[in-house]
């Protein structure tokens, strides 16, 4: 069971998570997404199913689905980023998912914004972890306190769809409790990325 965001997510639960100055912030919002922004999630979420980083989906999904969406837009209302999330009835877990951010609005605090509209729904929610896969790096979600983890307890459907042969990272965000500090695992070279399963 999904249920639809508010209209738009306040400005006081969106304080970047673990966030340090990267220059130049824009006072954009993150709102909730509905099924007239599918063509403009499509848009954002394209380049990065053809660079591999998410898979493909037709745009028909993103209007069956649209109300999983949060949406970030610069002032004048341009969409410039976008991330769902997927809650299930019968899971205390949730999963983010199709997180993208468009290449010339990142490292200006959209992804920061995004994690952080998108953690508060969840916790509004009484969800108790966040699960998200990544084919890059995933500083992103360490940044914003979720560590680098297995799908053992993530919700079974999704931890069941995982194509193996993508050789995505799984990260978890505990929503009870602390957050887990960053801590990149030194085995690996992490990236910056905040592409999703």
């Amino acid at each position: 069971m999904t249920t639809a965001f508010p209209h738009e997510v306040r400005t006081a639960v969106l304080t970047p998570l673990g966030e340090r100055d990267l220059g130049e912030r824009d006072a954009g919002r993150v709102r909730a997404a509905g099924p007239a922004d599918a063509a403009a999630l499509h848009a954002l979420s394209e380049p990065f199913m053809r660079s591999g980083a998410l898979r493909r989906r037709a745009r028909r999904l993103y209007e069956l689905t649209a109300d999983q969406f949060l949406v970030a837009e610069e002032p004048d209302g341009t969409p410039e980023g976008c991330v769902a999330l997927r809650v299930y009835a019968d899971e205390p877990a949730a999963v983010l998912h199709n997180f993208c951010v468009r290449a010339d609005r990142q490292r200006r605090g959209v992804g920061s914004r995004l994690l952080a509209a998108l953690l508060a729904e969840a916790a509004a929610r009484s969800v108790s972890e966040v699960y998200a896969a990544t084919t890059g790096g995933g500083q992103s979600f360490l940044r914003a306190g979720f560590r680098e983890t297995d799908a053992s307890a993530a919700p079974r459907v999704w931890a069941a769809a995982l194509d193996p042969a993508r050789g995505s990272r799984i990260f978890v965000r505990p929503l009870t409790g602390p957050a887990v500090p960053a801590q990149p695992r030194p085995d690996r070279h992490c990236l910056a990325s905040t592409h999703t399963r």
